[in-house]
Order: structure tokens, then C-alpha cells, then sequence
């Protein structure tokens, strides 16, 4: 039995991209920004370093909006939750449809904590 899932290249474009410092080229800014991407990407140390010693030709300051780039913070503990379950980190399933259903099993539990946690 296979599981229909979204055919094609999806319809509608993100707003903005936020990532860690692992990705912040010069070659991935110009990929988001041709596509009109915003990049929520803070600068590697050393680049700024490299860029403020060119002076003026070093171009400007990247943009960053600290406040995006923390909501990326919420999204990598679900993930690291989710992985704590060891079937789920290892990806010990043979079929998408019982790797879907121990995420969501997961997802639940994670939900159900968080209730009873929020309740007291």
C-alpha cells in the first residue's frame, strides 16, 4: 500500500530561511536572496573578521533578525525531543507508514506532557 503524499515542488515560497552558522556563504545568501528569500543566518566570526579588514570594499554588515532566529531555537528542541525516542533517532522502521505513526505517537506523548505539566 503506498501513502499519497504532496506530488511536485511545493506551491508557495518560505518567507524567510533561518539556519545556523554552518550556512552562512556568500553562495547561500545569493541563492535565498535571488529567490526573494529573506536569510536569517547570523555571520561566522571569522568572516566578519575577513570582510571589516577589506575596509570599504569588504561590502556591508549582513542582516540579521535576532527575533526569527530565536523562534529556530523552539523547532530544534522539538526535533531533539522527538529524537530522544530511540525508534524515531534511528530510524529503525521498514516502512514510511510505521515511521510516520511513531512520530506521531511521540508527538502525542510530547503533547500529553506538556498538558499535564501546564495543568498544575
Amino acid at each position: 500500500m503506498r501513502v499519497r503524499g504532496p506530488v511536485g515542488r511545493p506551491r508557495t515560497r518560505p518567507g524567510a530561511v533561518a539556519a545556523d552558522r554552518a550556512y552562512s556563504s556568500r553562495a547561500n545568501r545569493a541563492y535565498l536572496r535571488k529567490r526573494g528569500i529573506k536569510a536569517v543566518i547570523p555571520e561566522k566570526r571569522d568572516q566578519a573578521a575577513n570582510r571589516s579588514k577589506k575596509g570599504s570594499r569588504g561590502g556591508r554588515p549582513v542582516g540579521h533578525d535576532a527575533d526569527l532566529y530565536k523562534e529556530r531555537n523552539t523547532v530544534e528542541r522539538l526535533i531533539n525531543k522527538l529524537k530522544a525516542w530511540r525508534g524515531i533517532a534511528t530510524r529503525c522502521d521498514k516502512k514510511p507508514e510505521s515511521y510516520l505513526a511513531g512520530l506521531q505517537l511521540r508527538a502525542s506523548m510530547i503533547w500529553v506532557d506538556d498538558l499535564l505539566r501546564n495543568a498544575d
